[in-house]
């Protein structure tokens, strides 16, 4: 006597479109929520860029002090750290600080101000931050700090 097996006559395998549609939501759900995170990640780096720029310019503009006997003027600017200033006060000696000017992490100039708004005993570093306007509540400011 010969055994016979019986399978089911229909036996599903594979997923279905529904299923298929479901799994790909999912995952579009965390890569949305992980590159939300990673943005916020990104801007801390640029906020923490923004303070290693205002030590370099911290060290550079004390070197120029040294040198010059004071710190550059607003209207002479950042520039005087890489070019000799000739309009007044100009510098009794004068040394290249810095080979290059940065822009801050959202791709404008940084604001130099001697006498400082904060602070009119010291000079002032600010970022405008990533609104790039002026005076609004994201500024950078290196009397911050």
């Amino acid at each position: 006597m010969k055994i016979q097996h019986h399978r089911p006559p229909y036996r599903r395998s594979g997923f279905t479109l529904l299923e298929m549609v479901i799994v790909l939501g999912i995952i579009a759900m965390i890569l949305g929520g992980a590159i939300f995170s990673m943005k916020k990640i990104g801007n801390g780096a640029k906020v923490s860029q923004v303070g290693a720029d205002f030590t370099a310019f911290d060290s550079a503009l004390r070197m120029y002090k040294l040198n010059a006997g004071n710190y550059p003027s607003t209207q002479q600017g950042l520039q005087a750290l890489m070019t000799k200033p000739t309009n007044a006060p100009v510098p009794r000696r004068w040394a290249q600080n810095m080979n290059k000017i940065p822009n801050d992490p959202w791709g404008k100039p940084y604001i130099y101000r001697n006498p400082g708004k904060k602070d009119p005993t010291d000079f002032e570093i600010v970022s405008a931050g990533p609104d790039g306007q002026e005076n609004t509540e994201d500024d950078l400011s290196s009397q911050d700090e």
